[in-house]
C-alpha cells in the first residue's frame, strides 16, 4: 500500500507574470502520519509549494509547471480543485481570505454543507470543533468581530471539520499570542495523532513549532530545497543562519557561551537537551562575564494616558478599563498580552479612530482628545495588524507615497523618501509591482513602509514583523531602531517574544482590558504569574538558566539581551 500523500518529482514552477522560476527541481514526498515543517526566508518558494499542494496552482495562480506532482497518487493537473480539497485541507496565513460564512458557526459548517452532511451530525461536529478551539462563545459572531487569534482558530476549525489526508498550515502562529500559539502547536500535534493524517506546517517561528515533535524540517532557499533532515541534525548545522532563519534563543545562548552544539545533544527540544557539566559551567561563566547593569531612565514624557476607558457599542463590554500609563521620548516599548486584551483598541483610541468613554490623553503636553484623527496623524503614525485594512492604491510606489502626497510634499522629495524607505523594507525591486501580486507578509511591509516614510514623532506598529522571515524582520527592526536613535518613539504591539527581548526597552502587559505589568522585558518573561495571566510564554533562556544552575534567571536573560545587542551593534 502506497502511503505517500503528496509527491513532487523534479518539479519547477514559474508564475506567468515573472521572468524567472520560483521553484527549481523540487523532489519531496509527504507520507501519511508525518509532520513536516517547511521553513526558509521570504520569497524562497514556501508559499508556492503550499499553493501547488492545495490546488491554488494552477486553478487560481497561473504559470508554467515542469516535472510532476502527485496528490493521492494522481497527477494534480488532472484533478479538480474540489477533488484536491478532499485530500488536502488548508489554513491560510491571511484568515480574512478564508472566511465564507456570515457567522463563525456557518464558517465551521461550510465544508460539511458542501459534503451534504446531515444537519444534526453537522451541528454536533461544529460544536465539537468549537469546544476544542475555545470558540463556543463566539459561534454567533461575525468573523469581522473577532480578534486576529480568534480568526485564526476559526480557520483551523473549518479544516478540522473536514476529513482530509493532509492538513496544510500556512503561518499558523502569525496572529496568535504566545500561549495560544503554544496551544495551537499542541492542537496540531493532537490533530495529527488522532487522525493519522499528514501535517505540513509553513512557519518562521521555528522554536515555537518545535514545542512538539516534528519528523522533518524541509529548509528552502531561492526556490530550492537545501536541507531535508531531522530537527536535531538541522539545528546542529550552520544551514539556518546561512539561509536567514532564526534559531531557538537557547541555542544562540549556548553558542555565545562557546558550547559546541551537536545532534547527539538533541538541540531541537530544550526539555530533551543534553548538557554536560562542562557545558553548564561555560553558560555560568558567560553570565558572570556579562552581568547587566541597571539602565538610567529615559527623559522627558511624550505620551501620558490617565484613567482611560472604552466600550464597544455592539458588545457593551469594557475593552479598556481605567488604563493609566506614560511613554517617554526616545523609548522603544513593547505592548504584549492576550488576544482580545485591548492592545489594538488602546492604540486606536490614542490615534482617534475610536472615542474613549472617559479619561485623558496628553501628547507632548497637549490635550490629544481635542484633536481630530487628521491632526493626531501629524504626530502619531499607526500601522494596523491587517495590511488589507490600510491599502488603498493599486501600485506599491503610489501606496507608500500616498501620505506624503496628501501633505503636499514636492514630488522630487516624495520619490527620494519613498525609494529610501522601499530599500530599507526590501521592496525596492518590487516598486513598480501591483499590490495584488504580493504575499500577505509583503503587503505588511508595504503598510509599514507607508507610515515609516512620514517620520512621525511616535510610531505605533501592530504586529510589525508578522509573516516576515528573520532577514526582513531584522531589516525592519533595525530601521525602526535607527528611527528611534533619531528621536522617534516606537511602540510595538507584538506576540513575538524574540522581538520584545531584542529591541524593547520595556514591556507594557495587557490582560482583560487592564495593564497588569509595566516592567523590563526580562522581568516580564521570567515572572510566571504575569506570563500565565497575559498568555505569554516563558522564555527558553530562563529555562536554560535554571538547567545550568543559575539562580538569577532574570539576570541571565538580561545579560543575554545586552550581549546580543552589543554583538549586533559591532556587526552593523
Amino acid at each position: 500500500m502506497n502511503d505517500v500523500i503528496v509527491e513532487f518529482k523534479n518539479l519547477g514552477f514559474q508564475y506567468r507574470a515573472q521572468a524567472s522560476p520560483t521553484l527549481y527541481d523540487i523532489n519531496l514526498k509527504i507520507r501519511k502520519g508525518e509532520k513536516v515543517l517547511i521553513a526558509g526566508p521570504s520569497g524562497c518558494g514556501k508559499s508556492t509549494m503550499a499553493s501547488l499542494m492545495n490546488g491554488l496552482i494552477p486553478f487560481s495562480y497561473k504559470g508554467k509547471i515542469t516535472g510532476s506532482m502527485l496528490i493521492g497518487g494522481k497527477e494534480s493537473r488532472d484533478m479538480s480543485l474540489f477533488d484536491i480539497s478532499h485530500v488536502v485541507g488548508t489554513v491560510l496565513q491571511d484568515s480574512d481570505a478564508q472566511f465564507v460564512g456570515m457567522t463563525v458557526a456557518e464558517d465551521l459548517a461550510f465544508a460539511l454543507e458542501n459534503d451534504c452532511v446531515e444537519q444534526e451530525q453537522m451541528k454536533d461536529r461544529v460544536h465539537e470543533v468549537a469546544r476544542i478551539l475555545d470558540l463556543d462563545k463566539v459561534l454567533r459572531h461575525a468573523p469581522s468581530e473577532l480578534s486576529g487569534g480568534q480568526k485564526q482558530r476559526v480557520s483551523v476549525g473549518g479544516v478540522m471539520a473536514s476529513d482530509v489526508s493532509l492538513f496544510l498550515f500556512d503561518e499558523p502562529l502569525a496572529n496568535l499570542d504566545p500561549k495560544t500559539g503554544k496551544s495551537a502547536i499542541e492542537l496540531i500535534d493532537k490533530l495529527q495523532k488522532s487522525t493519522g493524517a499528514a501535517v505540513v506546517i509553513i512557519e518562521h517561528r521555528l522554536e515555537d513549532v518545535l514545542h512538539r515533535h516534528v519528523d522533518r524540517v524541509v529548509l528552502m532557499s531561492e526556490g530550492r530545497i537545501v536541507s531535508d533532515t531531522t530537527p536535531d541534525e538541522l539545528l546542529s548545522a550552520s544551514t539556518l543562519s546561512v539561509c536567514g532563519v532564526r534559531e531557538p534563543l537557547y541555542l544562540t545562548a549556548l553558542k555565545y557561551s562557546k558550547v559546541p552544539v551537536t545532534a547527539a545533544m538533541h538541540p531541537a527540544s530544550l526539555p530533551d537537551l543534553v548538557l554536560s557539566e562542562d557545558d553548564k559551567a561555560k553558560v555560568r561563566a558567560f553570565y558572570t562575564e556579562n552581568k547587566g547593569k541597571e539602565k538610567a531612565a529615559l527623559g522627558q514624557e511624550l505620551l501620558r494616558v490617565e484613567d482611560l476607558s472604552f466600550t464597544y457599542e455592539k458588545t457593551n463590554k469594557k475593552t479598556l478599563n481605567d488604563i493609566s500609563v506614560s511613554i517617554n521620548k526616545g523609548e522603544m516599548v513593547a505592548i504584549v498580552g492576550t488576544n482580545g486584551a485591548g492592545k489594538s483598541t488602546f492604540s486606536k483610541v490614542i490615534c482617534g479612530m475610536e472615542k474613549e468613554d472617559c479619561g485623558r490623553i496628553i501628547f507632548n503636553g497637549q490635550d490629544f482628545t481635542a484633536l481630530s484623527i487628521k491632526e493626531r496623524a501629524e504626530h502619531v503614525g499607526y500601522v494596523m495588524q491587517n495590511p488589507n485594512q490600510m491599502i488603498s492604491k493599486v501600485m506599491i510606489f503610489d501606496e507608500v507615497a500616498f501620505g506624503l502626497r496628501l501633505r503636499g510634499v514636492p514630488e522630487d522629495e516624495v520619490r527620494e523618501r519613498v525609494e529610501k524607505a522601499l530599500k530599507v523594507c526590501g521592496l525596492y525591486k518590487m516598486r513598480k509591482w501591483p499590490i495584488s501580486a504580493l504575499s500577505y507578509g509583503q503587503k505588511k511591509r508595504v503598510t509599514i513602509c507607508s507610515i515609516l516614510v512620514l517620520e512621525p514623532e511616535l510610531m505605533i506598529l501592530d504586529e510589525p514583523t508578522a509573516g516576515q522571515d528573520y532577514r526582513n524582520y531584522t531589516r525592519i527592526m533595525e530601521f525602526l531602531k535607527s528611527l528611534n536613535a533619531q528621536g522617534i518613539t516606537i511602540v510595538m504591539i507584538t506576540h513575538d517574544m524574540h522581538l520584545m527581548l531584542e529591541y524593547a526597552d520595556r514591556s507594557i502587559v495587557f490582560s482583560d482590558g487592564r495593564i497588569i505589568a509595566d516592567k523590563s522585558c526580562a522581568q516580564v518573561l521570567t515572572d510566571r504569574e504575569i506570563v500565565d495571566r497575559a498568555s505569554l510564554k516563558e522564555t527558553s533562556l530562563y529555562q536554560l538558566a535554571g538547567d545550568c544552575g543559575i539562580l538569577d534567571g532574570t539576570g541571565f536573560v538580561q545579560s543575554f539581551i545586552d550581549y546580543e545587542r552589543k554583538e549586533r551593534d559591532i556587526h552593523e
